[in-house]
């Protein structure tokens, strides 16, 4: 065997690949968490239409430079809860000299300013001047949900009223048409004063959003005379968009649900010995928390006493309950179903797994998708392009062709109904929302809807080998005398240097030992010998317990040892021997087990096309006996983590769309690099859920042929929406040039579309 496989060997040298921090650290800022602006475009949505309510935190940067003296205020605006608003709010605070930066989060409806102007007082006023009330929050303290707008029924119910009252006495000339006038303003003003109001603003901010296309149909339409069909337009878009809204509330209430799993209040020790019940955002680190069986845990924490079984299917996705006993993890949101238990606070409400899960998920979907992007990029061309079709429409037929004014300003109209890109618009965000809590609810963590959509495009899966395919913990398998002489006491001896080691593979060997109940020896004049295995003293006898290079570098190695040396690391196992200054004593091999999930994982990830690629650092005879166990296409040995990232690259050479899985720090390079990084065992860990691209809460490799078959589903339903809407809206304009098409119709086209994609995205969140 070539000594040079063993040079990047950690302390004892065994063969083990991993430090198991989880910190592999991607290249992402983390002054705010996750800041998916840094990665991608955040630009405003245009001419998007108000109902797209699932849209969440974007960031627009107005100054690349800010100032030193800049800080950030924070605001509340209860109208703020759509891509239309957000687009005036950048427009208008765009041009405010002072204003440096803009974070929306629609879905709190919270705006954060940085700034260096001396006062918000100018911020406040120009929101004002949008129609909206700007309530400055307190720094630090968390924004509330938003309640829900409760408006009253009887002016839609008014509105619906007269504009069918309108229409029948139209039909049937059964009053005077200043009748129908009046009937029609009625209905008008009960149904779509908003919509105007709304409108008017978007105008003076020359912003063609949907109330501004709705408000000009409609007066137009009653510039014409035609007051049944303006009243029954606006009462159809007003029902048309609370219907709209309500279908969006569920994608957004996926999200918001997560908030509602930790209890408001749970049971801590006092200092006089009673327990008593507190806020959970009131208790400190450390305190001592009681749950009782049924109940669900308010934070995360270590268990001090007891034992029960866990449901952590809200964290991890796992659907079989957990043991939990004295030193085991527990995680805010999850239900304690048998015993009672009592754990030590280790997180603060705010910074519970749970709490960073949903901050994850709430900027993940300000990391808009390449779908969305496109999309965004489209409307903002499409619209004033069909305004200016429609205007060109009303004028050049009668002018310079001799057509009948009143056809062509009418079609014009209806145009301008169709112009709306609701159905675009509203399309992705709804599908992006809805995928990232369907995975959610599974233990997947995605990191922004760039990754969702492109988990489908993945031909490639490279896998690390410890803690990913198998348990990373080694056991020993196998014990062998190599010295009669020595028989009886060589597993003593080893298991007193392995237990002075922290390496994996020395704990194996000691608590093998420990299990047989060897009486442990003391070790003097201890020393790692790096790369190589460990030494010390016993009894004045010096031994070394260490890999196969350090026996060769002692010259203490036969042909019959290697042929012994071989076999082992053939099946896969690494080998550990004891020696003193005279030759081997006793040779100890020890595995790392595969999980079971990891056989099932590859099988599915075969089946959906995707190849696999094992990439460690154990030796070669080690990763190629794992990966014939679990299916593995291909394995790579000895690899230095720089090895990973090349291995990467040599398959983005050839063309493929790579994806890389890992749990340790040594992962990181090609965590970064990959097409998408996944990180295991997500859960607990301080860095994974903010350094992932993709984060599996728990260590279950089967979530990701999971995430993968939802990509593919959600990539299908972005593409099948965008198609929808793009061919109803080629049809209606080819049948409004006919004119075959009504206000009405085209109203119900319109919005008909729309809540299509809506109900086609909702799809994703079935169970």
């Amino acid at each position: 065997m070539s000594d040079s496989q063993h040079t990047h060997k950690p302390e004892s040298g065994h063969d083990h690949d991993h430090d198991h921090d989880h910190d592999h650290d991607h290249d992402h800022d983390h002054s705010h968490k996750l800041q998916p602006a840094q990665k991608h475009d955040h630009g405003g949505h245009g001419d998007a239409c108000c109902a797209s309510k699932a849209a969440a935190p974007s960031l627009i940067k107005l100054s690349e430079t800010p100032t030193a003296n800049a800080r950030l205020s924070s605001f509340r605006i209860d109208a703020m809860d759509c891509p239309t608003e957000q687009t005036l709010i950048q427009n208008k605070l765009g041009k405010l000299s002072g204003v440096q930066q803009l974070e929306f989060n629609l879905i709190n409806r919270v705006l954060g300013v940085t700034h260096d102007l001396p006062s918000t007082a100018p911020i406040i006023e120009a929101i004002k001047s949008l129609g909206m009330q700007a309530e400055p929050l307190e720094q630090g303290v968390e924004a509330p949900a938003p309640a829900p707008e409760k408006k009253p029924w009887w002016p839609l119910a008014l509105s619906g009223v007269t504009a069918l009252g309108a229409e029948v006495i139209h039909f049937t000339n059964a009053a005077p048409n200043w009748v129908v006038a009046i009937i029609a303003l009625i209905s008008i003003l009960s149904g779509g004063l908003g919509t105007y109001k709304k409108g008017w603003i978007a105008l003076k901010n020359l912003n063609l959003n949907i109330n501004a296309l709705m408000s000009i149909a409609v007066t137009g339409a009653i510039l014409i005379g035609q007051w049944p069909e303006a009243a029954m337009v606006m009462f159809l878009f007003t029902v048309a968009e609370l219907i709209e809204a309500k279908s969006l509330d569920r994608a957004r209430n996926a999200i918001g649900g997560l908030m509602q799993m930790t209890p408001e209040q749970a049971t801590v020790l006092q200092a006089d010995g009673s327990w008593v019940e507190q806020d959970v955002k009131a208790i400190e680190l450390g305190a001592r928390v009681r749950v009782r069986p049924g109940e669900r845990i308010g934070l995360d924490g270590e268990v001090v006493a007891g034992s029960s079984t866990i449901d952590q299917a809200p964290i991890t996705g796992e659907s079989l309950p957990v043991e939990k006993s004295v030193g085991d993890k527990v995680f805010a949101g999850t239900i304690n179903q048998a015993g009672s238990l009592e754990y030590a606070v280790t997180a603060a409400a705010g910074n519970s797994t749970l709490a960073r899960i949903i901050h994850a998920v709430e900027q993940a979907q300000g990391a808009r998708a390449p779908t969305q992007r496109f999309v965004d990029q489209f409307s903002k061309i499409y619209t004033p392009a069909v305004f200016a079709l429609a205007l060109a429409v009303a004028v050049i037929p009668p002018l310079f062709m001799g057509a009948v004014w009143f056809d062509w300003i009418y079609r014009a109209l209806v145009l301008l109904v169709v112009a709306c890109p609701c159905a675009l618009v509203i399309s992705t965000p709804v599908t992006i929302v809805s995928g990232l809590a369907a995975a959610a609810r599974k233990g997947i963590l995605v990191k922004g809807g760039v990754y969702l959509e492109g988990g489908y495009k993945l031909d490639y899966l490279a896998l690390d080998k410890t803690g990913t395919i198998t348990h990373g913990k080694p056991v020993q398998t196998d014990y062998l005398s190599l010295d009669p002489t020595a028989d009886a006491s060589a597993p003593a001896i080893a298991a007193a240097l392995a237990g002075r080691s922290d390496h994996p593979v020395s704990l194996a060997i000691a608590a093998a030992a420990v299990d047989k109940s060897f009486t442990s020896q003391v070790v003097d004049n201890f020393e790692a010998l790096a790369g190589r295995g460990v030494r010390g003293e016993i009894s004045g006898q010096t031994y070394y317990l260490g890999n196969h290079r350090l026996v060769e570098e002692l010259n203490l190695c036969s042909p019959a040892l290697e042929e012994k040396l071989f076999a082992l690391e053939k099946q896969g196992k690494s080998v550990v021997l004891l020696l003193d200054t005279s030759g081997p004593l006793a040779l100890f091999a020890v595995a790392d087990t595969v999980k079971d999930s990891s056989r099932e994982a590859i099988r599915q990830l075969h089946d959906l096309g995707i190849k696999t690629l094992m990439l460690t650092g154990d030796n070669v005879h080690t990763a190629q006996a794992i990966a014939a166990k679990v299916g593995i296409d291909e394995a790579q040995g000895d690899l230095l983590p720089t090895d990973k990232l090349q291995a990467i690259e040599a398959l983005y050479a050839q063309g493929h769309r790579v994806g890389m899985v890992g749990d340790g720090i040594n992962d990181a390079p090609a965590l970064a690099r990959a097409e998408i990084g996944f990180a295991m065992a997500a859960a607990g860990t301080d860095t994974a859920i903010e350094t992932a691209d993709v984060a599996l809460m728990d260590d279950d490799l089967r979530k990701i042929p999971a995430f993968i078959r939802l990509s593919r589903q959600t990539s299908s339903i972005l593409k099948q929406n965008i198609a929808l809407a793009l061919v109803i809206k080629a049809i209606f304009l080819g049948v409004t040039f006919a004119g075959i098409a009504t206000m009405w119709m085209a109203v119900f086209a319109d919005m008909g579309v729309s809540l299509l994609v809506v109900f086609n995205g909702l799809r994703l969140l079935r169970k």
